[in-house]
């Protein structure tokens, strides 16, 4: 990706190093599959992280390397800054005003308005404060634990992220999640997973946006492909428990993650990302 020395985001909020709340040990590699399966890139948190923190605010220490988590900082409000022109212009043409959302950067564990957010959940959009939440070693633990890696896998994740606020916006976010109230578990599910992957189409146009301006490299657009392919339900529950079960699924598959993202890259057009009139 060409990223460095392009335009950075101001809608960031650096909460790293300060008292976050939800510390404790890091889970090992299936406690964290385990995790992503049921929250991995979450909208609604209730029920997941969405109860009180039952330890004091603690100070959390990067296991970063310094130099890299300065890279994906900068690589981070880049790419925000490319999703806010990306969906500017995108509203702009269609007579609407595209309001950011912001970036907060943590470290462990953080407080939000949808409870307390810990960073082996994967980055995640907490649709009552309109934020995306992202602890910068995500970047590690796609690359050693989900196989995933490079800047532009890495995008993808903020991207997709962006998404859901974009979803926020529209009131599809809101409505979905009313309609799952009175929903059984089964159709519950069947929304969240129509919801991750319109996410991942919505992530889709920001790739075309990004292909237009030439921000992609070769190998960029299939590293984010591998990206969503790699945190497909039914990947993640191979490898936690050996066998998949597609009624459990949240988020969707492998296949189709990557079939909406490619829908959004090829198009670049919003409507293209009607999963809901899908089957």
């Amino acid at each position: 990706m060409k990223w460095q020395g392009r335009a950075r985001s101001s809608n960031v909020e650096d909460r790293r190093g300060s008292g976050g709340g939800g510390g404790g040990k890091t889970p090992g590699l299936i406690g964290i599959i385990i995790l992503l399966v049921g929250a991995y890139y979450g909208v609604d948190l209730s029920g997941v992280v969405g109860t009180p923190s039952l330890g004091s605010a603690t100070a959390q220490q990067s296991t970063l390397d310094s130099k890299l988590e300065n890279r994906l900082e900068e690589l981070s409000q880049v790419v925000l800054a490319d999703t806010e022109n990306a969906w500017k212009d995108y509203f702009a043409k269609h007579g609407q005003r595209y309001t950011p959302t912001t970036l907060v950067l943590y470290t462990g564990g953080t407080q939000t308005a949808c409870g307390t957010g810990q960073a082996a959940m994967g980055p995640f959009y907490c649709p009552s404060d309109k934020k995306v939440y992202l602890d910068l070693s995500f970047y590690e633990d796609m690359r050693t634990k989900l196989g995933a890696s490079g800047d532009a896998a890495f995008a993808y994740v903020i991207a997709h992220e962006v998404g859901h606020h974009v979803q926020n916006l529209l009131g599809i976010l809101p409505q979905v999640h009313q309609a799952q109230q009175g929903a059984g578990k089964k159709q519950a599910n069947a929304l969240s997973v129509k919801l991750e992957l319109q996410a991942d189409c919505f992530a889709g146009i920001w790739g075309h946006y990004a292909v237009n301006q030439q921000i992609f490299e070769a190998g960029d657009i299939e590293k984010a492909m591998a990206a969503a392919a790699s945190v497909g339900d039914d990947r993640l529950q191979q490898q936690a428990q050996g066998y998949a079960v597609p009624d459990s699924f949240t988020h969707g598959s492998s296949a189709d993650r990557m079939k909406w993202l490619q829908r959004g890259l090829q198009g670049g057009d919003i409507n293209t990302c009607n999963t809901f009139a899908a089957s």
